[in-house]
């Protein structure tokens, strides 16, 4: 992979992503220039776009077949059927005359029209709703004590991946920016075999044993019988599943934490959830657990932000990843490792390392870097290579193997199980995507959509009508730890040590920063709120009583009843300040900066641009119109432009009210206003300040902002110049948001 200043790769995007053409933002649809007309000069398909990648052009056993990527796209400048036979027409079907009816033996409509009516495919129970992206995975080396796995072990060593995000509850069709756990799934190509590391972007889960996946599932799902809330947790059964199996508490309490509406998939933590074995080339073996720590930092939306842009842009995740691909902001993260001592009980400073309802603080066991993920290519289609990628925890490589985790020991049937349905059969990983870097030899035969044609006439063990071929090897393959089980009943049990629902819930809850409880406070009040049953919100009333009080308080004050108290002696903790999200500054990558302008000659936007270009960073120019604005490509307009896309907001001018702003043709114009100020720009401006939102302007803009009253506010600059106000608002925006705006109430 090429390796380049963020600000270089950003400057270039923008200035060139396609042929002649200079966007200005990233977003080109295509990587061609369309034509008013219709093209009729026949040529062959275009390229991808240059941020897209493709799966290698390997055979379904593995094999490099030195193919261009572009292979596995349509062929040829003309069009065909299924058969490759060129077709003169295909925009009328074949009829007994003009008015006629249409002819049993129009082929090709039968096969356009089969088709299309079989395009889509089962979507996933859980995880519908995703993007993935192509990247690279580089080694530190700093595992090599550790596993003997290759792609981990080998200094500077490089293994293409594919990773998928995703939300868990909602449909295909559901929003991005609903409150939910979201998943982080990688596959790493390597040439031992395919990994995959299943995650999310939590640490724990809402249930300890596998056996219960379909019931959390059922709760947290729409209700049966109207198949509403879509993608939402606020809800009777949600709550009433949570609150009677208290194991879900600690779950529960991170998804109404900030984690639960991450402001990009950029900047998420990703985690592994189990605790897994590796085992190194003596034969040692460890206990670890996977972390992945976003470049960005760890940021999140606020509220309202995320219930704007579910409205507003649906996609936001999405085109905030493929976005920032293309303008070469690349995401990237650090893989690291929790790492235990491998002892027969299996815990750690009194922590069961399998149960995945806990966590071990980092400050107890602090997290080892072993590699950096970098995300460079956006898929080329999203069908075949986000939709049919299929993860499965059971694809490891020698060096990791799995624990008795039961949460674990489920999903290692689960996930392959999925798959026969849903990708119609045995074979699909040889589709494209799934298709693994290492040569395969697996005496699998046949079954639905089978792509190898395998030779030979004895895919059984022994064999001599082969040669004996394939041969068992001790020589780098996987072994299963010889872990020893202690003799024990059959039993439907779980451990003693899993039954403390609460220390660990108790140890979140006073982890947070002050801000981060006021939010954690307004989820759990506004979830509630949205239950029917009184009998619900009580119980779950009584489960944040035995979490803390103050809380539970809280949230019973919002919700007008009466704060029940602890049924269990509270534990005393230890914060973990590292399962806070604010106090630390990060980079601004990638970051979106509005620059509001107008008609007139703004000065020193030109400048300003070039820097936040310069900074890595991507300015959107922010108008009355569309078009240009003096010598300027506009991105945004008053019309189009909402507050949940930007990072900070800067203000070169003061607009009056453009001749579109008729609040019967545009809502937003309808908002309260002067007759000196276009109306959405006072509502963008106040959207901006009300999510905690850097703000900076200089010259007309700064007076906007002292005649508004926002000028002495925090997190509110003016300056003289342009430069001074880019410069004040890219301090704070390292921190994210200026949450001392908003003072807190508890903590």
């Amino acid at each position: 992979m090429e390796s380049r200043n963020p600000a270089e790769v950003i400057k270039d995007a923008v200035s060139a992503v396609t042929g002649d053409r200079s966007p200005d933002a990233p977003g080109t649809p295509g990587s061609g220039t369309p034509t008013i007309e219709e093209p009729t000069t026949p040529t062959g398909p275009l390229p991808p776009k240059r941020e897209q990648g493709q799966p290698d052009t390997r055979t379904p056993t593995g094999a490099e077949t030195g193919a261009p990527p572009t292979a596995f796209g349509q062929q040829g400048a003309y069009l065909t059927t299924a058969q490759g036979a060129r077709l003169r027409d295909t925009d009328h079907s074949l009829k007994a005359g003009p008015r006629g009816p249409l002819l049993m033996q129009d082929h090709h409509f039968r096969e356009k029209i089969t088709h299309f009516d079989h395009e889509r495919i089962p979507e996933r129970v859980v995880h519908a709703r995703g993007a993935g992206a192509h990247g690279v995975f580089t080694s530190y080396g700093t595992a090599a004590n550790l596993t003997r796995a290759g792609f981990l072990k080998h200094k500077g060593k490089e293994t293409d991946v594919f990773v998928r995000f995703s939300t868990v509850l909602g449909s295909r069709g559901s929003a991005d920016t609903v409150r939910d756990t979201r998943g982080f799934a990688t596959k790493f190509y390597t040439d031992e075999g395919t990994f995959d590391l299943v995650g999310n972007n939590m640490p724990v889960f809402f249930i300890q044993d596998a056996i219960k996946f379909p019931d959390v599932v059922h709760a947290a799902k729409w209700h049966p019988d109207r198949e509403i809330p879509q993608a939402q947790s606020a809800h009777d059964t949600f709550w009433d599943f949570v609150s009677l199996h208290t194991e879900a508490q600690h779950h529960t309490m991170w998804n109404m934490s900030d984690r639960g509406i991450a402001r990009s998939f950029r900047t998420m933590e990703g985690f592994g959830v189990h605790t897994f074995r590796l085992v190194n080339d003596a034969g040692e073996t460890v206990l670890v657990k996977f972390h992945w720590k976003p470049k960005l930092g760890v940021h999140s939306l606020v509220w309202e932000e995320a219930q704007i842009a579910a409205g507003v842009d649906p996609d936001f995740h999405r085109r905030d990843l493929y976005d920032a691909i293309e303008a070469g902001a690349y995401p990237e993260w650090e893989l690291g490792l929790q790492v235990f001592p491998d002892t027969p009980e299996e815990t750690f400073a009194g922590i069961d390392l399998l149960d995945p309802t806990k966590i071990v603080p980092e400050e107890l066991a602090p997290v080892q870097p072993v590699g950096k993920l970098v995300l460079n290519r956006t898929p080329t289609n999203f069908h075949a290579e986000v939709e049919q990628v299929a993860f499965h925890l059971g694809n490891l490589v020698p060096g990791i193997d799995v624990t008795n985790d039961p949460l674990l020991q489920g999903r290692l049937f689960s996930y392959l199980d999925t798959q026969l349905t849903r990708l119609a059969g045995p074979n699909f990983h040889q589709i494209p995507i799934n298709r693994p870097h290492a040569p395969v030899n697996d005496m699998l035969r046949d079954g639905f959509h089978q792509h190898a044609v395998h030779a030979g006439v004895a895919p059984y063990k022994p064999n001599s009508l082969d040669g004996g071929n394939p041969f068992p090897t001790e020589e780098n393959s996987f072994v299963d730890v010889p872990v020893t089980v202690t003799e024990a009943p059959k039993v439907r049990d779980l451990p003693v040590s899993f039954q403390d629902h609460w220390t660990q819930v108790r140890l979140f809850w006073l982890s947070m920063t002050p801000i981060e409880q006021e939010h954690i406070i307004r989820a759990y009040t506004f979830e509630l709120g949205k239950c029917y049953e009184q009998a619900i919100k009580e119980r779950q009333l009584q489960c944040l009583a035995n979490i803390d009080p103050v809380l539970c308080q809280q949230v019973a004050a919002g919700l007008g009843l009466p704060a029940p108290a602890p049924t269990i002696e509270l534990s005393e903790v230890t914060p973990s300040p590292a399962l806070s999200q604010v106090g630390q500054q990060w980079p601004a990558d990638g970051r979106l900066v509005g620059i509001v302008v107008d008609d007139t000659d703004s000065d020193g936007v030109a400048e300003v641009r070039e820097a936040i270009l310069a900074a890595g960073m991507v300015p959107l120019i922010i108008a009355p119109h569309g078009g240009k604005v003096g010598a300027l490509t506009v991105q945004r307009t008053f019309a189009t432009a909402r507050s949940i896309e930007f990072d900070a907001l800067l203000l070169a001018a003061a607009p009056v009210p453009a001749p579109d702003a008729v609040p019967a043709r545009d809502e937003k114009a309808g908002a309260p206003r002067t007759a000196a100020l276009d109306p959405r720009v006072n509502l963008l401006v106040d959207e901006c300040w009300r999510h905690a939102k850097a703000i900076g302007g200089w010259g007309p803009g700064a007076e906007l902002l002292q005649r508004i009253g926002l000028a002495e506010t925090p997190g509110v600059v003016t300056h003289d110049t342009a430069a001074g106000a880019l410069a004040a608002v890219q301090q704070l925006m390292a921190s994210h948001r200026v949450w001392e705006r908003f003072p807190a109430t508890v903590g």
